[in-house]
């Protein structure tokens, strides 16, 4: 499969949110999560990929919305799964969800007058931790001084201060991500060359070669139970470390100065 995949998906619901989670042994967080979108949302349909296999433990088809569920014979990466996705979507928004995330209230109304903006590419609500604290699910491409940086002084803050009004962050992350399905298919989707980390990185920054910015809507928002693998198992590690190399590499190829 090529690295940005040619989309052919059926024909869309302009209306319908097509949400991709992807569970890697994550049932009894993706049956929260549906529960949250059951109790919410209205207007979508999810595509649920079990990447690893497991046995659900609740019915799909006692559910108040379409879901179907694809089931991978091998893992996959981060952005193959939700490419896949993409091309069994029906709507005309496509979202990207981790199934750690829930919702106390329904965030699309908010996320998709935002994205009406003609330049918005991409749009994400306002994250919170368990504790209630800010997520930092916007930021600034990374430089490589910036990156050694952190690495030496182990010090994390946000690039953005994120408040009550729209941002218009470099990228957002894809724990939680809305784009019209038309901008998702002309970028490309995912490059799957990132198995994990970076792809939103790099969507975000393929989008602004189209002309679109990513925009943060703290109207909407969402609860985030973050893992933070990649500090504490070294295959997480390993698998950040080669996508940030795989980043730099790829955009200097590019001419892209300012991301060296």
């Amino acid at each position: 499969m090529p690295a940005e995949a040619t989309f052919r998906p059926p024909v869309q619901s302009g209306k319908l949110v097509s949400i991709s989670i992807v569970s890697h042994l994550h049932g009894p967080l993706v049956h929260d999560l549906l529960q949250d979108i059951a109790r919410h949302c209205s207007d979508i349909e999810v595509l649920l990929t079990i990447n690893v296999e497991e046995t659900l433990r609740f019915d799909p088809a006692g559910l108040a919305f379409p879901l179907r569920i694809i089931r991978n014979a091998a893992p996959r990466g981060f952005g193959a799964n939700h490419n896949a996705a993409f091309r069994e979507a029906s709507g005309g928004y496509f979202c990207v969800l981790n199934p750690d995330i829930r919702l106390d209230a329904d965030p699309f109304p908010a996320l998709i007058e935002a994205l009406a903006q003609e330049k918005v590419g991409v749009v994400a609500p306002k994250v919170v931790n368990s504790e209630g604290e800010i997520e930092d699910n916007a930021r600034r491409f990374p430089t490589l001084s910036v990156v050694l940086r952190k690495a030496l002084s182990g010090e994390q803050h946000h690039d953005y201060e994120i408040a009550d009004q729209p941002l218009h962050p470099d990228w957002v992350a894809g724990m939680f991500m809305l784009l019209r399905s038309a901008v998702f298919r002309q970028a490309g989707g995912f490059d799957e060359r990132y198995f994990l980390y970076y792809e939103d990185v790099d969507l975000c920054l393929r989008l602004r070669r189209f002309g679109y910015g990513a925009l943060l809507e703290p109207r909407a928002q969402a609860r985030h139970d973050a893992r933070r693998a990649s500090h504490s198992d070294v295959l997480h590690l390993l698998w950040h470390i080669r996508s940030l190399a795989r980043f730099f590499l790829i955009r200097r190829r590019k001419g892209n100065s300012r991301l060296v």
